[in-house]
């Protein structure tokens, strides 16, 4: 896959970019599989707890599971792809480092939507004098998607002031979401096929609409920075794997400490 000039100048300017069928079939069967077993894991977890809200995850409405891939012995090779490579060159130079990975379902007929937010506005909320810079979210569909499954909608940098400015977020109640825009602009509504891959800024406004069909709608969130995001404190946040230094991947499974 490569990236055009012009997509890199909308990443730069809007704050997003679309790649259309960029994931081979092979490795889309491969996301969906390992969907169904964290998905199978997450709902026996709650029902040991006996409940049916965690966080911002509702049972049966929408779920996120987040770092899993070391308990997986395929989804390194998603996570550092050549695809993904390629996209972290053209949004955040010659080195990159995975952050955070997570899957986002939304349940059959009952999939919740998901307010305005910026993934910065996430940090920021429990790190109100966080100095990080923008990192990159890979937001990549299993299952083809529009407005009637619950898709993303896409605020530009030039619609939102957002390029680099981080808003500030509250929380709302009854969803537990954060939410940082109350306006009337709809976004840009992100229709496409599985195996797409929507690549946007964390300062981009994005939100999501309710599932009305009768399937699930899966994603695999991959996030990726140029630096190790730090709290204002010193301390890490989230992960920092290595994954590119002067433009080539240096990632090695076998000191990662995949299970």
């Amino acid at each position: 896959m490569r990236i055009s000039e012009e997509q890199r100048r909308q990443f730069e300017d809007d704050g997003y970019f679309i790649l259309e069928r960029a994931v081979p079939e092979e490795m889309l069967q491969i996301l969906r599989e390992e969907c169904s077993y964290f998905l199978g894991r997450k709902d026996q977890e709650m029902d040991d707890r006996g409940d049916d809200t965690v966080g911002i995850t509702h049972k049966r409405k929408r779920y996120f599971i987040s770092r899993m891939y070391r308990k997986s012995p395929r989804l390194w090779r998603f996570i550092y792809s050549d695809l993904m490579a390629e996209i972290c060159r053209a949004a955040l130079g010659e080195q990159a480092f995975l952050f955070y990975e997570q899957w986002v379902i939304k349940g059959a007929e009952v999939g919740m939507k998901f307010g305005w937010h910026q993934d910065s506005g996430y940090v920021k909320f429990n790190d109100p004098k966080t100095t990080h810079k923008p990192y990159l979210t890979c937001w990549t569909p299993l299952d083809d998607v529009d407005e009637t499954n619950g898709t993303i909608y896409l605020l530009p940098h030039s619609r939102a002031g957002t390029k680099n400015h981080i808003h500030d977020h509250e929380r709302e109640a009854g969803t537990n979401d954060l939410i940082g825009y109350t306006g009337d602009d709809p976004g840009v509504s992100v229709t496409v096929t599985a195996g797409s891959v929507a690549c946007f800024s964390s300062t981009s406004f994005h939100r999501s609409g309710a599932n009305t069909t009768n399937k699930m709608r899966r994603v695999y969130l991959t996030q990726y920075s140029a630096e190790s995001l730090l709290r204002h404190d010193g301390k890490r946040w989230s992960e920092a794997v290595p994954f590119l230094k002067d433009g080539a991947n240096i990632y090695n499974p076998d000191t990662d400490n995949l299970d």
